[in-house]
């Protein structure tokens, strides 16, 4: 298992602070984010707010921070991120804040320190765009959306 270092700042100071993101299991590939909120929020059904966690992190050069849903919270409550996985960028310094969508059929109240979404530091690669006449062969060529039949 290979790590990196992230440096983490609270956004907001508190008497009673929530935990650092962690890994819940030892081979989990994402830490869970808490809402670090001072009273409940309801997200009613079919609407998205956005949610702090009330810290800021500092990814490595090289790495993102994907945000991706937590497979309970879908599962059980219809609860997801629209822009899964989003991106927090190496040079991003601001409050990292989840965007949650209640797909369920019924409103959901998110509490102070509830784990509402999962955390995947990632390597990136930039890629360099070479603009060309033509575009080298394929066996699939041009077909699109369910060309393979699937």
């Amino acid at each position: 298992m290979h790590s990196i270092q992230v440096l983490v700042r609270r956004v907001r100071p508190t008497d009673d602070p929530l935990p650092l993101p962690r890994y819940m299991t030892p081979g989990a590939a994402g830490m869970d984010l808490f809402a670090d909120i001072d009273t409940d929020l309801v997200i009613n059904q079919q609407q998205s707010l956005l949610v702090p966690t009330g810290l800021a992190v500092a990814i490595p050069e090289g790495f993102e921070a994907q945000i991706r849903p937590r497979s309970g919270l879908a599962l059980k409550h219809g609860l997801t991120i629209p822009n899964a996985p989003g991106t927090i960028d190496s040079d991003y310094r601001g409050e990292v804040q989840i965007i949650l969508l209640n797909l369920g059929d019924q409103p959901y109240v998110i509490k102070r320190g509830e784990r509402i979404a999962q955390m995947v530091v990632a390597p990136v690669i930039q890629a360099e765009l070479e603009l060309v006449e033509e575009l080298p062969s394929s066996e699939r060529g041009s077909g699109g959306f369910g060309h393979s039949g699937t």
